[in-house]
């Protein structure tokens, strides 16, 4: 079995869904009480806002980044995994100094939606994961169109994230107002909503609306599980 490396801390909330996560699925894999082999480096989380919001400090962000991977590496971790989606956007410059590979959230969504026979989703997440090209350039790697809320939409769901997901707050009125502006993108020719933050998962689910929805946590733990356990795994 590979160690699973795990950047966490972004938030803290989401972290703990995904440590839940990836250990059930593995006892649902392997039986009995088994649980993941995982290493956690866990960041602050406001060392990180203060870098990217209060200083606009991209490089600073990165190197928090940098740093836990490195740990990672350190400790034995066979891969990474980032319990963030717009985290990702740093592992084209950080990939390339480590010795073990990133298990990309935005692939494993990628896959799912191709296995649903979907080309053109929407996606949803903090700012930079809507507003610039590194998620939906790696979807479109695997021929799936990308579809963004407008200004107005993005503006909301970004202070959401910032203001009560990642605080572990979640309102009916926020999930009724999430659900509306689902059904508004599927309106609009996107054929499911790729919920790209790993606290939107926590707030809405698929029960929730008819509009097919891709949860990137579930989806990367599911994944995390079988690259941990298949010895042919690709990344």
């Amino acid at each position: 079995m590979r160690m699973i490396g795990m950047i966490g801390g972004l938030s803290w909330v989401s972290t703990a869904a995904c440590y839940r996560r990836v250990n059930e699925l593995t006892q649902e894999r392997l039986g009995g009480v088994s649980s993941a082999r995982l290493l956690l480096a866990s960041v602050n989380r406001q060392d990180y806002v203060d870098a990217v919001i209060g200083r606009g400090d991209e490089d600073a962000a990165c190197g928090i980044v940098l740093e836990a991977a490195r740990a990672l590496e350190a400790g034995g971790a066979g891969f990474v995994v980032i319990c963030c989606n717009d985290v990702h956007r740093f592992v084209p410059r950080i990939a390339p100094l480590l010795s073990i590979p990133f298990l990309h959230i935005a692939d494993a969504a990628a896959q799912a939606i191709r296995a649903a026979g979907l080309s053109r989703v929407a996606l949803i997440g903090v700012r930079k994961t809507m507003e610039e090209r590194f998620y939906p350039d790696r979807l479109a790697l695997h021929g799936i169109e990308t579809v963004l809320p407008d200004e107005g939409e993005r503006d909301y769901i970004h202070a959401s994230i910032y203001d009560e997901l990642v605080k572990d707050v979640f309102r009916d009125e926020t999930r009724a107002r999430y659900v509306a502006l689902i059904r508004a993108l599927y309106g609009r020719g996107a054929e499911g909503v790729v919920l790209g933050c790993t606290e939107i998962p926590l707030l809405v689910r698929q029960a929730d609306v008819e509009v097919p929805l891709f949860d990137t946590t579930e989806l990367h733990c599911r994944a995390a599980v079988a690259a941990a356990n298949d010895p042919d795994w690709r990344f």
